[in-house]
């Protein structure tokens, strides 16, 4: 009998290959309004994006805030006069059209799927690029369910965004639903705070840091698998 009836699944960088997806993205983005294609561009825009994402994280910023921030400190850095909202706008477009999967994610949502469990993905991500990719990937034949955390009102690790993940698929018994991620800020903490067990998905061996405490550790999706069924 597999041990949980609910299993929420981490979008980016736990099934989708977000780095290989981002890049791609923004090359084009940053070709269509004219603004340089260089190695510290794409430097840049990674630490600031990681850096917004990280205060919205905390509660610190909204996500509109967010995604017009990060284009416009690119370009208060880099040159260039285009609206930043209309860029970002641009670059979400783009990134739901990066159909990119980590290697072995499909085989493992399929393997999740023959258990007979609730699966949904629950993001942060925006929702253009996040349900782009989940359609073109074809995740949705497998993982029926989508939450995102703009569509919702609340975002991990807010407990919020867990309760109304819940309420819509009936969760009563938080003991029987895990929250599986990459994310210790996200994810594992969003989990703790929930009243949910969790799955770190940690294949590259880091340290365990910060508040979030995982009750297991993964370092592949056989790993999981194992842990689930």
């Amino acid at each position: 009998m597999p041990r949980y009836d609910v299993v929420l699944l981490d979008a980016d960088m736990t099934l989708f290959d977000f780095h290989r997806s981002e890049r791609a993205a923004l090359e084009q983005v940053l070709e269509r309004y004219g603004l340089p294609r260089s190695e510290q561009v794409l430097r840049d825009y990674t630490k600031i994006n990681a850096a917004l994402w990280d205060a919205f994280a905390r509660g610190e910023i909204d996500q509109d805030f967010l995604t017009a921030e990060r284009f416009a400190a690119l370009m208060r850095a880099h040159g260039g006069q285009a609206d930043p909202r209309q860029v970002n706008r641009s670059y979400e477009l783009a990134l739901g059209e990066q159909a990119h999967l980590l290697p072995g994610a499909e085989d493992f949502c399929r393997a999740l799927s023959r258990l007979g469990l609730t699966l949904a993905i629950a993001t942060n991500g925006l929702p253009a690029a996040q349900r782009g990719r989940y359609v073109r990937t074809g995740l949705d034949r497998y993982i029926p369910h989508l939450f995102i955390s703009l569509e919702l009102g609340a975002q991990k690790p807010q407990r919020a965004f867990f309760d109304r993940i819940c309420a819509t698929l009936g969760v009563t018994d938080r003991s029987r639903a895990v929250m599986v991620g990459d994310g210790l800020a996200t994810d594992i903490l969003g989990g703790n705070l929930a009243g949910m067990d969790t799955v770190w998905y940690n294949p590259a061996h880091l340290p365990l840091t910060g508040p979030a405490r995982p009750t297991y550790t993964a370092g592949s999706y056989g790993e999981i698998l194992a842990l689930l069924s």
